[in-house]
């Protein structure tokens, strides 16, 4: 229970009531856990002293104190000198060195700068003549602190009236987080400096070179806009963009630089041309502009329309001198000339593909893992090694073959071996993801084998022509990319890693057409690629893979949002 508490007087301090209601704290039966409780909290030493704290600054406020002087520092420079012109006692040389101790004069020196400084509210000043056209509207002055980073805010020329207007508020950025400006403001000045007659390009480059304190003076929209939720949508960049070299873009600084490949979380698709968006990784939380799937399809179109869009030559099929291949694709090539896009057939752009995190649950079927090389690669030899180190985890397709069954060999083991007729219509009904003739034999890797692996709970390593991701990119295999390119210097005269008893004889015209042979494949399937392996030797690069192969099964990675919601 609580007794009767003795009064108090106003001039009572905070600390002295909270010794008093303390003091008369008497735990009774009904309340004892409670009162027991609010004792020891108000008899913390902490709380105390912070009680005594706030007494002392309390009494400092009534009394209003002010510096006697603003210059202790010289004052102590000039008694040291006095003391220092004559004899002195024993107190006299302790105060001496007690004022040449740097402590002292630090301490000596912030209190003169604190004393010198002003530390009222500096408050925008009141307008006293407003412009005829602005005295029946509501006029806003905002103040915005802004170091050297974007305003976060671009503008835009009204048609109708001339106005400038807000036009986007960059989520994160300085604008933003004031919470002060708003979509739909007009803009009148900036820093006591009339715009209304600057074109829109002019003021951002006044805004953008302005650093430290901006006021503003607006005319706030009638109806200001929500701020709106932060979206998870998610999308893999399938191109390059450089805002900087980008003449349509609102604000070069808003702009968002992104490279094939990264992850960007779009925050807003209100506008229909400039999206706004946040790149996966950075530390920089401020949303930035990117340009809208609709709007860059529209830039593309009218660019081949010109002549314009660039199309790279498709990347030829490797020679069996540097990777053995007997394939002969049934899928059309691209020709010189053609837009190179992974389906030359598809006059959809590669701009932005939807994505979301994916990791295989348990008992779920892991997920197919393709490797996919240019000229020299020797991906073949790579796959082999990974699965001869781990067999119970790693397994290889079964091809089918029409050529005769060896002595040693047993169906389904080596190969299946099938009819020619039986392989031709498996041809007809696309079961095959790839195919070719050796020396009159048929031989392909079939759809169904792939399931058989993946069915088992293991892990099936396919290495194809690139152009087969078009029949395996699906929610079924859910596959993960891997891209293995040689490293190649010019001054090369085989490609890394290859042994000298087994490798050809590699001329410069060689290491020339397998750098082509990586680029070209780089530029039209790169978009579809999860991981680009470039192999140094074979030892490196077997451990680089299986390092990759065990992240692909035990880390989230980045797929296709149809792998998941279908």
């Amino acid at each position: 229970m609580i007794e009767a508490m003795p009064l108090v007087s106003a001039s009572t301090g905070l600390h002295e009531t909270l010794a008093l209601l303390t003091s008369q704290l008497h735990p009774d039966a009904n309340h004892k856990e409670d009162l027991v409780f609010l004792k020891d909290v108000f008899s913390e030493k902490s709380l105390g002293y912070l009680m005594k704290i706030h007494d002392k600054l309390r009494q400092y406020e009534k009394h209003s104190p002010t510096p006697v002087l603003h210059s202790a520092s010289c004052l102590a420079e000039d008694l040291a000198e006095e003391l220092q012109s004559g004899a002195m006692e024993d107190d006299e040389r302790e105060l001496l060195l007690l004022l040449s101790t740097p402590h002292l004069k630090a301490v000596l020196s912030a209190h003169d700068t604190v004393a010198q400084k002003n530390f009222d509210p500096v408050l925008p000043p009141v307008l006293e003549d407003l412009d005829d056209d602005l005295e029946e509207e509501s006029v806003k002055i905002v103040r915005l602190v802004k170091n050297k980073e974007p305003l976060g805010a671009t503008i835009r020329r009204d048609e109708a009236t001339g106005a400038v207007i807000v036009a986007r508020i960059m989520r994160g950025g300085a604008a933003d987080r004031s919470g002060l400006v708003h979509v739909g403001d007009e803009l009148r000045e900036v820093n006591g400096n009339l715009i209304t007659h600057k074109r829109p390009d002019e003021i951002s480059q006044i805004l953008s070179q302005s650093q430290g304190s901006i006021t503003l003076k607006i005319i706030p929209a009638v109806a200001e806009e929500d701020k709106l939720k932060e979206s998870r949508v998610y999308l893999r960049a399938l191109f390059d963009y450089t805002p900087y070299e980008d003449k349509a873009t609102p604000c070069q600084e808003a702009g968002l630089p992104f490279k094939r490949g990264d992850i960007l979380q779009v925050v807003s698709q209100e506008d229909a041309t400039w999206w706004q968006a946040k790149r996966m990784g950075d530390c920089n939380l401020r949303a930035a502009l990117i340009p809208s799937t609709q709007f860059q399809e529209r830039r593309l179109r009218y660019r081949m329309k010109m002549g314009s869009f660039p199309a790279p030559v498709p990347p030829k099929a490797p020679t069996s001198g540097l990777r053995r291949s007997f394939r002969l694709r049934k899928d059309r090539q691209c020709s010189p000339g053609e837009p190179c896009t992974p389906d030359a057939n598809n006059t959809e752009f590669l701009i932005y593909e939807e994505v979301t995190q994916y990791l295989p649950r348990p008992g779920e079927r892991p997920r197919l893992i393709v490797l996919i090389g240019s000229l020299g690669a020797r991906i073949t030899e790579l796959k082999q090694k990974v699965i001869a180190e781990n067999p119970r985890r790693y397994v290889l397709a079964v091809p089918h073959t029409t050529r005769a069954r060896k002595s040693h060999e047993r169906e389904g083991v080596e190969y299946h071996f099938i009819t020619k007729a039986a392989f031709e219509a498996d041809i007809q009904n696309g079961k095959f993801i790839e195919y070719g003739e050796y020396k009159d034999n048929l031989y392909g890797t079939s759809l169904v084998s792939i399931q058989k692996v993946l069915d088992q709970n293991k892990v099936c390593l396919v290495d194809v022509q690139p152009e087969a991701l078009k029949t395996l990119r699906t929610a079924e295999f859910k596959p993960y990319v891997i891209f293995v390119r040689p490293r190649i210097c010019d001054s090369q005269k085989k490609p890394l890693g290859s042994s000298s008893s087994l490798s050809l004889a590699i001329t410069e015209e060689d290491l020339q057409e397998m750098k082509q042979s990586a680029k070209r494949m780089d530029e039209c399937y790169g978009c579809w690629v999860d991981y680009m392996l470039v192999k140094e030797d074979p030892v490196s690069a077997l451990a680089e893979l299986q390092v990759v192969l065990e992240r692909v099964q035990m880390e989230p990675q980045w797929v296709p949002v149809s792998w998941v919601r279908s």
